[in-house]
């Protein structure tokens, strides 16, 4: 067994021949792009991609498959140098049995499954060429597909206001929309960690990933996790989501809740932080507000006692976010220490200190063990770090 460190939550903002994918996505953020990050500068063992399948993308892998510049594992997954990428696409669910829309992962073993998948999207979905478009399909119906193509099912950041199974996807829980059997794992989001999300007795039952939604270079494994499995691959992937054989996450790391962009419940207009049962905003009286991942939360707990032992949920800031670390400084600090895991897991204080000087060195080592300060966010703004300490 070894570990490895993984984000399954990647976005691609144009293919190569520069079409668009995900329309929030930046322009940079390429297939080719995401690998060389990956594997170069972040320093991860897996990635995720979530668009995948998109039909041009499918074509660029089965010509590197033949061409011999990609390897495709015996047990799932693609091998580029020493980083696997798991083919996923992120869609969007509104049935008969949604309150709200709903996102989702949806993972393939190979990329002939995912071709099989696009094709059935395709009948389903306005633009299969587009990232996270809706599927005109039932739930369970979908989940049922995903599990006939031998492929992983997993609802995304599950608390986030919109467009989430918890922010407005149910009204209570899961078994409204999906069948539970057939989901494999659970995205927690930005806004939440295991503390929270374990409140909810539903969701016992599966494994926590925390993935970095990104949509740029820069922010890839702003979320991760190390996992224990025997090998990057994907089944290996299905038996450590499973527990099995020693297999599993073995520690999440993602942002305080405090530094997500929907914590607090806040005015739609002037983003003022708001109490629960307000019928205007006290600043500006306008009368809608953003209800935060934390209130939402309160709403669904049931409070009962936590069977299952959960992995430990490390409040580790991304370093863009840390005050200091600019792009000159992160290209420093990758120059001495190779990849940002390095920096994170590996650095000391001492070494960080001859990098960067105390003050920064002071704030990484404070992240690394959960001791900054943050302002909340709420409302699509993310939260701050705080200098004070």
């Amino acid at each position: 067994m070894k570990e490895y460190f993984m984000d399954l939550h990647i976005h691609l903002g144009r293919t190569a021949s520069g079409r668009p994918v995900k329309i929030t996505a930046s322009n940079k953020l390429t297939l080719e792009a995401v690998l060389e990050e990956a594997r170069f500068r972040k320093g991860l063992d897996m990635v995720g991609v979530i668009d995948c399948q998109v039909p041009e993308v499918l074509i660029g892998l089965r010509n590197s498959l033949a061409t011999g510049e990609v390897l495709e594992l015996p047990d799932g997954g693609i091998r580029i140098g020493d980083l696997t990428l798991i083919l996923g696409a992120e869609i969007e669910i509104y049935d008969e049995n949604c309150q709200g829309m709903i996102h989702a992962l949806c993972y393939m073993k190979t990329v002939e499954k995912m071709v099989e998948f696009s094709n059935w999207l395709s009948k389903r979905m306005k633009n299969v060429t587009l990232s996270t478009q809706r599927v005109y399909e039932n739930a369970v119906e979908i989940q049922r597909e995903v599990k006939r193509l031998d492929g992983l099912f997993i609802p995304a950041h599950v608390f986030t206001p919109f467009k989430s199974l918890y922010g407005k996807g149910v009204k209570q829980s899961l078994t409204e929309v999906f069948e539970p059997e057939l989901i494999d794992a659970v995205e927690l989001g930005l806004s939440a960690d295991t503390s929270m999300a374990e409140r909810l007795e539903e969701l016992g039952e599966y494994a926590f990933l925390s993935n970095s939604d990104a949509h740029s270079v820069g922010k890839i494994a702003r979320e991760y996790q190390r996992v224990m499995m025997l090998e990057p691959s994907f089944e290996e992937l299905r038996l450590a989501l499973k527990e099995e054989g020693g297999r599993g996450v073995i520690a999440n790391y993602g942002l305080s809740p405090q530094l997500g962009k929907y914590f607090t419940t806040v005015c739609e207009k002037c983003f003022s932080p708001s109490l629960q049962g307000m019928e205007h905003c006290q600043i500006c009286g306008h009368k809608r507000f953003v209800k935060g991942v934390s209130d939402r939360i309160e709403e669904l707990v049931d409070d009962k006692e936590t069977k299952r032992h959960r992995p430990p949920y490390i409040h580790q800031v991304p370093l863009d976010f840390i005050p200091g670390v600019g792009p000159k400084t992160l290209v420093k600090l990758r120059g001495v220490f190779g990849t940002e895991m390095g920096i994170l897991h590996e650095a000391s204080f001492e070494e960080l200190v001859e990098v960067v000087g105390e003050k920064v060195a002071g704030l990484i080592v404070a992240a690394r063990n959960g001791k900054l300060v943050f302002n909340a966010g709420g409302g699509g703004r993310f939260g701050r770090i705080s200098e004070e300490r």
